[in-house]
């Protein structure tokens, strides 16, 4: 199995150990760099060049938003996980417009960690149950896209409905399908969209206009 190397950005110690800890019951992760400021960050990257970066940039005078754009100058090849307690829409919003794979806050439980660290070495998208809430949020009041869509009325169904968070169990009860079903219609759904996780899905639904005000 294929190592992940991890560098880990944040000011606050305590922080830094908790998330070595949580990484390192898995194997494959290895962190390569723990450090508490951009300065320190940035020389890293240089010599490791690591495939994560996991960082909080809500810390001035340590780590800002203009980190992240260093770290994409620095390593280009560098994916990034913000874990923050940053709770200020606007600057969450520019910071996903800036470019970052993915994005938890400091209250994710460690299998979330786990799975958002694995997501994101494969240049995917991973976001807290709170971040996709402001990105519905946000997209309220946007002009519904009018472009054609590959899905059929069915599979529209059903990514209405993962987008407001529903699971497949609950998918199948409101359309009155098997949860096998409702497995399959996901699997084509995601081939068809060349989409790999349901947070890209979500995503979708949003940037397409399949999600509405309840």
């Amino acid at each position: 199995m294929q190592s992940i190397s991890i560098a880990i950005a944040d000011p606050q110690y305590l922080t830094r150990v908790g998330l070595r800890h949580i990484l390192s019951t898995q194997p494959q992760f290895d962190i390569v760099a723990e450090v508490g400021s951009e300065s320190a960050l940035l020389t890293h990257l240089e010599s490791q060049r690591p495939r994560v970066v996991i960082l909080d940039y809500d810390h001035p005078g340590y780590f800002s938003q203009q980190t992240i754009k260093a770290i994409k100058r620095t390593s280009p090849g560098t994916n990034i996980l913000i874990v923050s307690d940053d709770h200020d829409k606007s600057s969450i919003y520019e910071v996903l417009e800036n470019g970052i794979n993915s994005f938890l806050t400091k209250n994710c439980h460690e299998e979330e960690i786990i799975d958002a660290v694995k997501a994101t070495a494969r240049g995917e998208k991973f976001f807290c149950t709170r971040v996709l809430d402001y990105l519905l949020e946000k997209s309220f009041g946007k002009e519904e896209n009018c472009s054609p869509t590959p899905l059929t009325p069915r599979e529209i169904d059903i990514v209405k409905l993962t987008a407001k968070g529903l699971i497949a169990k609950e998918i199948a009860s409101e359309l009155n399908l098997s949860i096998h079903t409702v497995y399959t219609h996901r699997k084509n759904i995601l081939e068809k969209l060349d989409l790999k996780t349901s947070s890209e899905l979500v995503l979708y639904a949003i940037n397409n206009g399949f999600v509405q005000m309840s």
